[in-house]
């Protein structure tokens, strides 16, 4: 497969003659709502659980340096909270060309959230039975050539705290979706020790120019 995945995306027939389509956003998606929509949610979907194990050259890091972005990979008692966003179909155009790096649409059944609903240590499906609706995911899958997979949580966070690309330093992708999901009222394990990794990372780097302290 291709690294862009633009064409692939824009010749899906998902949803064809649908005036509305709900969107299932996991990343930057949850906090970076740059295009239109009728309406938000907070929603999740089961059997999917988010990993940073997807590279970017495009947003977060460049080709000679990429970062690490987050993908789903499938468990099968995994929930993924995120945000539902009820689009038309012309923003698809431009979230394809957002999601190009190995990202392909996938149908996936949207779980709604109530917006005061907590679901401590990323829920379950006996907590989140509220009402659903099928709509489309970007996933990056293991056999796209982007695909980084797992790695150790102390080099994923070596490899954020270090990439910067046109959408801006990785630490900033990692850290504020970690902000996102602690407003939403989510506990993401993974996302939240790679985030306490890097902020003992960098606070060494503050305090002592480029030495580097104990983590």
């Amino acid at each position: 497969m291709t690294l862009d995945t633009t064409h692939l995306n824009r010749h899906m027939t998902h949803f064809d003659g649908h005036h509305e389509i709900w969107l299932f956003g996991y990343g930057s998606l949850i906090w970076k709502a740059d295009f239109p929509f009728l309406e938000r949610r907070p929603a999740c979907i089961h059997g999917w659980e988010r990993r940073f194990w997807q590279a970017s050259h495009d947003h977060r890091g460049t080709p000679e340096a990429p970062g690490r972005v987050v993908t789903l990979v499938r468990r099968p008692e995994a929930v993924c909270h995120g945000m539902a966003y009820r689009i038309t179909p012309e923003v698809l155009g431009p979230l394809d060309v957002r999601e190009k790096n190995g990202y392909l649409r996938e149908v996936t059944t949207l779980h709604f959230l109530a917006p005061d609903e907590h679901v401590p240590g990323g829920g379950s499906p006996d907590q989140t039975r509220h009402a659903h609706a099928e709509g489309l995911v970007y996933i990056a899958t293991e056999h796209n050539a982007a695909f980084l997979g797992e790695a150790p949580l102390d080099a994923i966070v070596e490899q954020i705290a270090t990439a910067h690309g046109p959408s801006g330093p990785n630490r900033d992708y990692l850290l504020n979706l970690a902000e996102a999901l602690a407003t939403l009222g989510v506990d993401d394990p993974h996302v939240f020790a790679l985030a306490r990794r890097l902020r003992a990372l960098l606070v060494p780097q503050r305090s002592a120019g480029p030495a580097r302290g104990e983590r």
